[in-house]
């Protein structure tokens, strides 16, 4: 699980502890209630480079099947998660993002609209780009997390 929050990452050196993570709490409580095992978090900034590394190097990992992240998904000028991992991707899923916004617009509103998540497949693994804010996460996985195991099998091709 890849969180991608600059400010979050500043405080986190600047007072040289791990800092409050909500999102990636509830993620991982998510995740472990599914029966998942979260093998390892990242905290990283708004950075493209640093979360490209960061991404790359969890896709080169023999014990994943899934890479989760949260943060990045928006308008902002600094939110760079998808320009950043969708070129990762060798298939994309859509109906992912499509159906995350129609359940969150029944929830939000408009608002709904500004969420630029997705997901996709690379090297046989699962990527999901996921809003920041703890409600979008639950969101988000609680659609999706019974999904994986299929859409793995898929995707490897067996």
């Amino acid at each position: 699980m890849i969180t991608v929050s600059t400010s979050r990452y500043d405080r986190q050196a600047k007072e040289k502890r791990r800092v409050e993570d909500e999102s990636g709490d509830l993620a991982q409580r998510v995740i472990e209630g599914a029966k998942g095992v979260v093998v390892e978090r990242a905290l990283v900034p708004d950075d493209a480079k640093l979360l490209r590394g960061t991404v790359s190097r969890a896709l080169g990992g023999e014990d994943l099947d899934v890479i989760v992240l949260t943060g990045g998904t928006g308008v902002s000028t600094t939110d760079v998660t998808i320009e950043t991992v969708r070129p990762l991707f060798e298939k994309e899923i859509e109906g992912f993002g499509e159906i995350f916004r129609s359940v969150s617009f029944q929830r939000i509103g408009v608002a709904a609209a500004l969420s630029r998540a997705t997901a996709g497949v690379a090297k046989g693994k699962v990527v999901l780009c996921l809003p920041g804010s703890p409600d979008a996460v639950r969101t988000a996985l609680e659609l999706f997390v019974g999904e994986i195991p299929h859409v793995l099998h898929l995707a490897r091709g067996r």
